[in-house]
């Protein structure tokens, strides 16, 4: 397994993955030193991820190789469904699994999503359009949906 760690506008990325694909990006919690090399198995995301905060790319091609449960893959799935720009609630997402009934284990499955970014859960919200529970902070949550809207907002301060 190889790791690195990149800077990004939400803080420093540490990227794991091999030659089966990329396996977690996530927010390092703590201080991490940035990678002076890119294992070559992580490249592209590191690539992609780079053109995503720049403004360059909103659909991610990579071979992702996520560890989790047969649900929890098939919630990551669906995430992975969701438009550039768009946001669902977490019962919408629930609906499109096929059962409403499912809405609080697609929100725990989608809680626990270990590619950030790359599957989207920050574009899943509120019924009331709230933005929800976010494992990156919900700061970090409303940063992207701001970076992927069509509108952007400023702010005065």
């Amino acid at each position: 397994m190889h790791t690195c760690t990149i800077e990004t506008p939400l803080g420093i990325a540490k990227i794991t993955g091999d030659n089966d694909g990329i396996s977690s990006v996530s927010i390092a919690n703590a201080e991490e030193n940035i990678s002076t090399t890119i294992p070559e198995p992580l490249l592209d995301c590191v690539i992609q991820l780079k053109a995503y905060f720049n403004e360059k790319l909103k659909t991610f091609d990579l071979k992702l190789n996520p560890e989790g449960t047969s649900f929890q893959k098939k919630v990551w799935k669906q995430l992975g469904t969701i438009p550039f720009g768009k946001t669902i609630s977490y019962l919408q997402l629930a609906k499109q699994l096929g059962d409403s009934k499912v809405i609080r284990a697609a929100a725990s499955a989608n809680g626990k999503n270990p590619l950030w970014i790359i599957i989207p859960c920050h574009r899943v919200i509120g019924s009331d359009g709230s933005l929800t529970g976010y494992a990156g902070g919900l700061h970090r949550k409303q940063w992207l949906l701001n970076h992927e809207s069509e509108y952007k907002q400023q702010s005065l301060f």
